[in-house]
């Protein structure tokens, strides 16, 4: 076992658990880590793509998911490897790893928990339009969403996740028949093929970048844990699990590029980027299809919004308070203290809680800061070349058991993953109004 200085005391001595067979009951963190990664943005820039090039790009979202299941098989073997957190991992780096996330964890829930509370909002205002102000309903999901988490433990949540991730299954599934696909089109665009526009490239990258998930894909380590898997002989479970992850994921972003190549290419209807798009979408869906289809639709994009908000609200709180954990050199950066549920009941867990809930509310009401905003931009843009990079890290030296450590196709998964996320850091980077900044 490594120590937290990433030295190591003979990993081959280690006896090593009996392997466990893959098993679809067993299923679980796949299906929050899914639901938690598809927002209602993810859904809306999967229109966009639909609605500005048809099924050209489909294959970029294939590949979307298929860099993403790299990702999260990394983090959920370094868990089950070494029985160590990612944290854990991350501090054994360097104390700069802890500055990083020190500041992402803090800027990021802040704005973030605004975010989640208004795309909450959204569909249950239009749902309920004489009920409340939107920001209202947004303070509403978000006392809901915290008292759910701080009330109940990772086996409720995960089923809680489970009915609501059926919701959207069903819901996106039904629309993407009811649009009448091409499937002659469909299967054109499985063909790695560039749109003849301008920054056709970038775009591209930014829908494959896009499908599923930023500090969830970290979180899904801590699932893992939650779920009782703390050691190797859960890898084929987990490996199943995440690919079940990543293929539900799938079929949420195809589905929804079917309806924007089908009912927005088609008619050149375009929507507006962000929630309000999918807004946008109900009318539409209303004036053809009737007002049934479009409540239907805006109950599965309520499942959409509020699995977010409380997978962030669980998974990063964990995150946070093993984070805590850590720093304080109180208690153990171990799986089996974030599967006995002692992190649940911590309190920089339900600070963090706290954090992502109250704070945000005033974004609500007075609109989001300037700066902050940007600050924000770039720390999200950052975070998964940081991951990526650091998995490659951990997984290739001495800190993972030698029959774990990545072999040549997960080093180049990671590989592609941390340049494509590094070229569009850069690119939020640089598209930030700096001038305005200072």
């Amino acid at each position: 076992m490594a120590d937290t200085t990433g030295n190591t005391t003979n990993h081959e001595a280690t006896p090593q658990p009996p392997m466990r067979k893959s098993s679809w009951k067993y299923i679980g963190p796949g299906i929050v880590v899914a639901a938690t990664g598809v927002g209602a943005g993810d859904l809306v820039a999967t229109l966009i793509a639909g609605s500005n090039f048809g099924y050209t790009l489909l294959w970029a979202a294939i590949i979307g998911c298929l860099v993403k299941i790299s990702l999260a098989e990394a983090a959920g073997r370094w868990h089950l490897s070494t029985g160590r957190t990612l944290f854990d991992g991350w501090a054994s780096l360097g104390r700069w790893t802890t500055w990083f996330f020190a500041v992402y964890v803090v800027v990021w829930g802040f704005v973030y928990g605004a975010a989640a509370m208004s795309s909450s909002a959204l569909p249950l205002q239009a749902l309920f339009p004489d009920v409340m102000d939107l920001k209202w309903w947004g303070i509403a999901c978000g006392l809901v969403g915290l008292v759910f988490v701080w009330f109940n433990k990772y086996a409720v949540f995960e089923k809680v996740m489970t009915v609501l991730v059926g919701v959207m299954f069903v819901v996106t599934v039904y629309l993407a028949i009811r649009v009448t696909p091409n499937l002659a089109d469909a299967f054109a665009g499985l063909l790695p093929v560039l749109p003849d526009e301008k920054d056709s490239i970038l775009n591209t990258l930014g829908l494959i970048g896009g499908v599923g998930g930023t500090i969830t894909l970290a979180a899904y380590g801590y699932w893992v844990n939650a779920k009782g898997w703390t050691d190797s002989g859960w890898m084929k479970v987990m490996r199943l699990d995440n690919r079940v992850a990543y293929a539900t994921t799938g079929i949420f972003v195809i589905a929804m590029l079917f309806v924007g190549a089908e009912l927005l290419h088609s008619a050149n209807v375009a929507i507006a980027s962000g929630d309000k798009g999918l807004i946008q979408l109900g009318d539409i869906l209303e004036d053809e299809y009737g007002p049934a289809t479009a409540k239907f639709f805006l109950i599965g994009f309520f499942a959409t919004s509020f699995t977010s908000l409380i997978g962030v609200w669980h998974g990063v709180s964990l995150m946070f308070a093993d984070f805590v954990a850590r720093l304080s050199g109180k208690g153990q950066a171990k799986g089996e203290e974030v599967a006995s549920g002692t992190r649940e009941r911590s309190w920089p867990f339900r600070v963090y809680l706290l954090w992502l809930t109250f704070p945000p509310m005033i974004l609500l009401f007075e609109g989001q800061p300037f700066r902050l905003i940007i600050i924000y931009g770039v720390l999200g843009a950052a975070f998964l070349p940081f991951l990526a990079a650091t998995l490659i890290w951990l997984l290739n030296s001495s800190r993972t058991p030698p029959e774990w450590r990545s072999g040549p196709l997960s080093n180049a998964m990671l590989a592609i993953a941390g340049l494509l996320f590094l070229t569009l850091c850069v690119k939020q980077i640089w598209d930030q109004p700096w001038g305005e900044f200072f």
